[in-house]
């Protein structure tokens, strides 16, 4: 457990900087997307070809983490749309309603339901995301294009968590990650094909920007949390995800110089402590029960068995 821990905060460290490479805005979102895929996939298979880490799977795994591909693809595809057409804070936000469609999907198709302490957590986590943003931003949602993109993004990102949760228990990672990215690829090139995207005339710092979020985000990232999603269940993964949050604030400041508020302090606090409660075992009305008062009735119980 200790390990999928330390692997699941190195994902949400590596995803993190993906929105300010983004926000830079040296290619257009479909053209980082596809990139981000495909150096991922051309550095990724020659390493696990190399160490022989690639095991062929059945043929309903491979369609299966194909398929996780083509979500994936789709997520990051209309999320940077999203951000390019609003706000990165609008489109983060709505992207981070997956835990909620990840909660509802893990009740209903997942033999390791949601606890109690999930839905909790998801709530104060929530409330912890638009303090961050603020009360106010919510009266100024449009629900235009980039607003359903956002909404569409989360959806995508619950269904790669359920489908890829289920894969993960019966396939090694690099197996996963390669498949997986060859799904992505397809998908994002045919999109960026039809399109008429550009996929060729960039500028050095373009070229440097695709291959660094490659390298971070997909190969370090999402190595470390598919990891992390094979050992810890898939609701605790997509909330804790929401710490990125925090992350990408500090970020922000430090790299693009956008201020840190008290606000977002406070906000970034109520998130972590939101997330905090899912990794609680024993559920947390328990801790409002004095200890007296549940070693009374037990003791009760007891007598009313050794009675009968």
């Amino acid at each position: 457990m200790k390990k999928s821990r330390i692997a699941l905060m190195i994902g949400i460290a590596g995803i993190s900087i993906f929105p300010i490479l983004v926000k830079l805005g040296l290619t257009s979102g479909l053209i980082s997307a596809f990139y981000r895929m495909f150096f991922a996939l051309i550095i990724l298979l020659p390493i696990v070809i190399f160490r022989k880490q690639f095991k062929w799977p059945t043929g309903r795994l491979i369609l299966l983490s194909l398929l996780c591909g083509l979500l994936f693809g789709a997520d990051v595809a209309v999320w940077n749309i999203a951000i390019e057409e609003s706000t990165a804070t609008q489109a983060t936000l709505l992207t981070n309603l997956s835990p909620i469609w990840v909660g509802i999907g893990a009740f209903f198709f997942l033999v390791d339901k949601p606890k109690t302490n999930f839905w909790f957590g998801t709530v104060v986590a929530l409330l912890g995301m638009m303090i961050i943003v603020g009360f106010e931003f919510f009266a100024n949602l449009e629900f235009d294009r980039s607003f359903y993109f956002g909404i569409l993004s989360g959806v995508f990102y619950s269904w790669y968590f359920l489908i890829s949760k289920s894969i993960l228990d019966k396939m090694n990672v690099p197996t996963f990650m390669t498949i997986n990215l060859v799904g992505s690829v397809a998908f994002l090139g045919v999109i960026n094909y039809v399109a008429g995207e550009n996929f060729f005339n960039h500028s050095a710092a373009a070229w440097s920007v695709l291959v660094i979020q490659s390298i971070t985000t997909q190969l370090i990232g999402w190595f470390a949390l598919n990891y992390a999603i094979s050992r810890m269940r898939a609701t605790r993964v997509s909330l804790s995800l929401l710490s990125q949050s925090l992350i990408t604030a500090i970020l922000a400041w430090l790299i693009l110089s956008e201020p840190i508020t008290m606000q977002m302090i406070l906000g970034c606090l109520v998130l972590l402590s939101g997330i905090a409660m899912t990794f609680v075992s024993k559920p947390l009305w328990a801790y409002l029960i004095p200890k007296k008062l549940v070693l009374f009735s037990q003791r009760r119980k007891r007598a009313k068995f050794n009675m009968h």
